[in-house]
């Protein structure tokens, strides 16, 4: 299973070109079947994984990233995820939002969505 394509369980676009941006749909921390990955800084990974994946769709990388927005089950997440954030992107950093969430799809606990330049 792509976890990159349309499907009728997944009917939108996993990352979508408008003029000079991408907007990367919401990325779970699941693995390549579709499973919660435990830990806390293995979900913040997985869902970085299959966000960068979405990304890639339309010949992105993490270096076109502009603006990330997480969703996360458990605002104490919140310390990995500036680790995280300052191993993947190098100063000036994107923009970022932190929001916690009652519940994830899947079983996850975190899910990134991002905004990026196109390179066309």
């Amino acid at each position: 299973m792509s976890l990159t394509a349309v499907s009728p369980q997944h009917p939108y676009s996993p990352a979508y070109v408008a003029g000079d941006l991408v907007f990367v749909s919401g990325a779970l921390s699941i693995d390549a079947e579709g499973a919660a990955v435990g830990g806390r800084t293995e979900a913040l990974d997985a869902a970085i994984d299959r966000m960068t994946d979405r990304l890639a769709v339309v010949g992105g990388t993490l270096s076109d990233v502009v603006k990330l927005t997480y969703f996360v089950t458990d605002l104490s997440l919140r310390e990995e995820a500036n680790r995280q954030f300052e191993r993947l992107f190098p100063e000036p950093r994107p923009a970022r939002t932190f929001v916690e969430v009652s519940a994830l799809p899947y079983g996850a606990t975190v899910e990134i969505e991002a905004v990026a330049t196109h390179r066309a």
